[in-house]
């Protein structure tokens, strides 16, 4: 099957499965940009149900092509700053990142985002690892019982994505002044992600900017929390050698930029 019919073929197996958004998939064209968009729109809309091997084969096949179209980024490769050896900055698509573990910001319910192509970054990584990380969440959470609290974190497989694993946190939301439980609770995500690689003896993380999206945490507070809570963690007895702060935006890229001091990869000024 070429990418098309691949796409096609997988979004009927979806839509047997989910046939009450059939009206809706009718609607797309037959474009490989346009199935992709299906695709992507159904796989965040299916319940975490049992997977057919042979629809998970053409999946993977089709995620692994995407992976390499985007560009794997070594993590291991990239600079750290003068100012802490153990710690580098990285603007992009955290999914393209290849290190021991990426940290994902998700909800209460751990199960990755429902709404169709959000934009959040719960929704990008489960996209791009693929349905395989949902089900082991939901595995993660059927064992556990109860909602996932704030500020603790669990570990999951990565699946299609270049990383060995996912970290999977939930931080504040932030309803109008930052509290101190808030600043508590995020500083406690980054903690609790840390000593969690650590036990499974993982050395290199990357942390999205948790809670700094749909949680509303200001970016810059958030910011200063998370470089301050590494720094204190690396200066301990860990397997974490390399931390990655990965930032998307401008706004962020400066403000870590600023937080981990001034050099020469990370800071433009004479």
């Amino acid at each position: 099957m070429d990418r098309i019919e691949k796409l096609r073929y997988l979004n009927q197996l979806l839509l047997d499965e989910m046939p009450e958004y059939s009206p809706q998939a009718a609607e797309f064209p037959l474009t490989a940009a346009a199935q992709r968009r299906l695709l992507r729109s159904l796989m965040n809309l299916r319940p975490p149900l049992p997977l057919g091997a042979e629809f998970l084969a053409i999946q993977d096949q089709v995620l692994s092509v995407e992976r390499k179209e985007r560009g794997v980024v070594d993590g291991d490769i990239l600079p750290v700053t003068a100012a802490h050896p153990n710690i580098a900055l990285w603007q992009g698509d955290i999914t393209r990142l290849k290190t021991d573990a990426i940290v994902n910001a998700g909800n209460s319910a751990l199960l990755g985002c429902f709404c169709p192509c959000h934009g959040c970054i719960d929704n990008a990584i489960h996209s791009a690892a693929g349905l395989q990380l949902r089900d082991a969440c939901h595995r993660l959470m059927k064992a556990q019982g109860h909602p996932e609290p704030n500020g603790q974190a669990k570990l999951t497989p990565a699946y299609n994505l270049p990383a060995r694993y996912v970290l999977h946190t939930v931080g504040p939301i932030v309803r109008g002044k930052v509290t101190r439980r808030d600043r508590d609770e995020l500083a406690a995500c980054y903690s609790a992600c840390l000593n969690l690689a650590a036990e499974y003896g993982l050395s290199t993380v990357a942390f999205c900017c948790i809670s700094t999206g749909e949680f509303h945490f200001p970016h810059q507070e958030a910011a200063g929390i998370a470089v301050e809570t590494v720094t204190e963690h690396l200066r301990q007895d860990t397997s974490i050698r390399k931390v990655i702060f990965n930032v998307f935006q401008d706004t962020d890229e400066k403000l870590y930029r600023h937080l981990l001091g001034p050099d020469r990869e990370l800071d433009e000024s004479p």
